[in-house]
């Protein structure tokens, strides 16, 4: 369905039948990470929605949003195995006509990590995730925890938007040497593709000395992992609040936080997160 006025038409009969709609909204290039999401949203939903819609309002870089994969006859086939019950892939004219993009409060979500290295990255996806909403009326939507900002800046905006969509996150899926499953994977080069675990690497280094060592000690251990792949780009490794996203300066009084990172590998800007326990 490439019509959003058509994917509403659909959604209403579904809530006429009193099926609960759940729904994933994606850019594209499906892998495992997305199809494990579509897993899930039928255990929360009667139907499943699967939006596919490569969002040019988050992209800072032409380039970067020229060269993002896009493989839709593959797709519809990977959700058809899934059991997709409504596909929706809208142009940019019919999702946005009559449309003037807005200016959301973002709390100051916006402001660090992502959002200071991607000026109006995160406006751009409220924007669009708002469109979305609008046609497709779920009643919960389900995003991937790789996007760990993202997540955290969709769910402020919901609740004090008052959107009436539970939202629902899900942990990361990784390839067996634990690199997150990514679309921009797909333009890393085998060589690229080989260094790029160091992320996790790092993570899991930081998690495992945690107990025992200070936040800043933690942060230091993460960065002398990714000190052994000297083609990296790093743009952050950090350790923050799990509601503020604030970078934390000590333990006191934490009981979980999250540890995100982010680096350029060749052409490709990689970002991963865990959390951490105490």
């Amino acid at each position: 369905m490439t019509n959003p006025f058509h994917a509403a038409v659909w959604s209403a009969e579904q809530r006429r039948r009193n099926r609960r709609i759940a729904f994933v909204p994606t850019m594209g290039a499906l892998h495992a990470g997305h199809l494990a999401l579509v897993r899930e949203a039928h255990v929360h939903g009667d139907v499943v929605v699967v939006s596919i819609f490569v969002n040019p309002l988050q992209f800072n870089n032409q380039e970067d949003l020229e060269r993002y994969p896009r493989h839709p006859e593959e797709d519809r086939r990977m959700l058809s195995d899934v059991g997709a019950d409504m596909l929706l892939m809208p142009d940019n004219g019919e999702l946005f006509r009559d449309f003037t993009p807005a200016h959301y409060d973002l709390n100051g979500l916006d402001a660090l990590m992502e959002g200071a290295s991607r000026p109006g990255h995160f406006q751009g996806v409220v924007n669009v995730v708002e469109r979305l909403f609008h046609y497709v009326r779920p009643d919960v939507a389900l995003f991937g925890e790789k996007d760990r900002q993202q997540l955290a800046v969709v769910t402020d905006v919901t609740k004090r938007m008052r959107w009436p969509v539970e939202l629902v996150g899900h942990p990361i899926v990784r390839a067996e040497d634990g690199l997150a499953l990514s679309s921009r994977n797909q333009r890393l080069s085998p060589a690229e593709r080989r260094k790029a675990p160091v992320l996790y690497r790092a993570l899991r280094v930081m998690l495992d000395v945690a107990a025992t060592h200070s936040v800043t000690e933690s942060v230091q251990k993460g960065l002398q992992v990714l000190a052994e792949e000297p083609s990296l780009e790093l743009d952050y490794l950090t350790i923050v609040h799990p509601d503020t996203l604030l970078p934390l300066s000590d333990w006191e009084g934490v009981d979980q936080a999250v540890a995100l990172v982010a680096a350029k590998l060749g052409p490709v800007r990689l970002i991963d997160n865990i959390t951490i326990s105490r």
